[in-house]
């Protein structure tokens, strides 16, 4: 048993929490077959199944179920003992992966980024655009970008700055609907707000705005999307102002509409702090972001 390899353990927990081959070589990025091959050869390790094989996909049996606890904590201490060794590499090679909203990794980053691999080239970047909110603790990503603060521990976060935000439509909605000026001209106009998530509700609402799903004529929870609908002329919506003043035809409406600020927060874990490449991007991220808002 002495030579029960890590990978092994890392794509048992992976196929244990995806309940899915495909699911598990998807987020390890493996092939499903080598992954096949790994779970079969920790079961002739182990001299159990771990695994019962279905239609519906991997189901753990008892052997699975009592080791699979086990099997995270190994996890949680090798990527304890990565973020520590990673702490204290020297190099300003290497790479960095950064996790950001889509908006964020769309709009923003690229010409940051490309600043970035100018004055270090020896720095890789692997760019996730994803809203949902990264475990750095397991290395999902090394930094962070994120308008909410993040409550995980362990995490060092700094908050850069406050964007505002505004309601916006392109010229050629206001030609055809007319341009609103008030909270009450809105409800007879296509207003693009989210689908499922209820984040802008309760923003309205909080500002004295009794506004129900119903309020949105056109719905959906990406971001990006929502902004290319707004460039489109499909309708009124809200974005950050810098997008905004970049973007040609459109038109700031209902100036007067009290939206909160975005606050923008850089994150990563503690451990990372003494990794000069790591410590390089962050506060490289840190001078663009705020020159970002220093110009709205």
């Amino acid at each position: 048993m002495s030579d029960l390899d890590w990978n092994q353990i890392n794509t048992f927990l992976a196929v244990a929490d995806t309940g899915s081959l495909v699911a598990a070589a998807r987020s390890l990025r493996m092939t499903q077959p080598a992954l096949g091959r790994q779970i079969s050869m920790l079961e002739e390790k182990l001299g159990s199944s771990l695994f019962i094989r279905g239609r519906s996909g991997m189901k753990l049996t008892e052997t699975g179920l009592a080791l699979v606890d086990e099997a995270r904590a190994v996890k949680n201490e090798v990527d304890r003992f990565l973020l520590k060794a990673a702490g204290h590499d020297e190099r300003i090679s290497g790479t960095v992966r950064i996790t950001a909203s889509r908006v964020v990794s769309i709009y923003i980053l690229p010409a940051m980024l490309a600043r970035l691999k100018q004055a270090e080239p020896a720095i890789e970047i692997e760019l996730v655009p994803d809203n949902a909110v990264a475990n750095l603790i397991a290395r999902d990503a090394d930094i962070a970008i994120r308008m909410v603060r993040p409550l995980q521990n362990d995490l060092i976060a700094t908050k850069i700055t406050e964007i505002p935000l505004g309601a916006y439509a392109h010229q050629s909605y206001i030609a055809r609907r007319g341009r609103p000026e008030t909270i009450d001209d809105l409800k007879h106009h296509d207003v693009i707000g989210y689908d499922r998530e209820d984040r802008m509700l309760v923003a309205m609402r909080e500002l004295g705005i009794p506004a129900e799903r119903s309020f949105f004529s056109i719905r959906t929870d990406d971001e990006v999307a929502a902004w290319e609908m707004v460039k489109a002329g499909a309708g009124i919506g809200f974005a950050q102002q810098h997008l905004a003043a970049d973007a040609p035809g459109i038109v700031r409406v209902v100036p007067d509409l009290p939206i909160p600020t975005l606050p923008v927060w850089l994150t990563a874990h503690q451990d990372l702090r003494t990794s000069r490449r790591i410590r390089r991007v962050m506060d490289f991220l840190t001078e663009e972001l705020k020159a970002l808002a220093a110009r709205i």
